[in-house]
């Protein structure tokens, strides 16, 4: 499955200067991890986003949101952000930093 080159190319922008950030291939999109740990993708035209359980009901609750649910199961902690939700790159950026901030936290435990 191919992706957004131009959507991933912008979260590469946000995360310029940022120590610890590798892409991975992962879920037929691309993946960013913050020391080994997800914040961020792209699969297709959406945006993946793990905001983690605690804020989960909040995120998906916003417009443009929906369960990320890859394999039939949703993924627990994780969100879809459709195109319509990150057109503008103060969005995008929000979107962008809960995943960062869930990947610190992971790093911390």
């Amino acid at each position: 499955m191919a992706y957004d080159e131009n959507l991933a190319q912008r979260i590469r922008e946000q995360f310029e200067g940022l120590p610890g950030i590798v892409e991975k291939k992962m879920f037929g999109g691309i993946a960013f991890l913050l020391n080994g740990n997800m914040a961020t993708g792209v699969i297709g035209n959406d945006l993946i986003v793990r905001v983690g359980p605690e804020h989960y009901q909040s995120a998906i609750e916003k417009p443009h949101v929906l369960p990320f649910d890859f394999s039939g199961r949703p993924m627990k902690g994780w969100v879809m952000v459709t195109p319509d939700g990150v057109k503008a790159d103060m969005d995008l950026k929000i979107w962008v930093k809960q995943g960062l901030d869930y990947a610190y936290s992971l790093a911390y435990k």
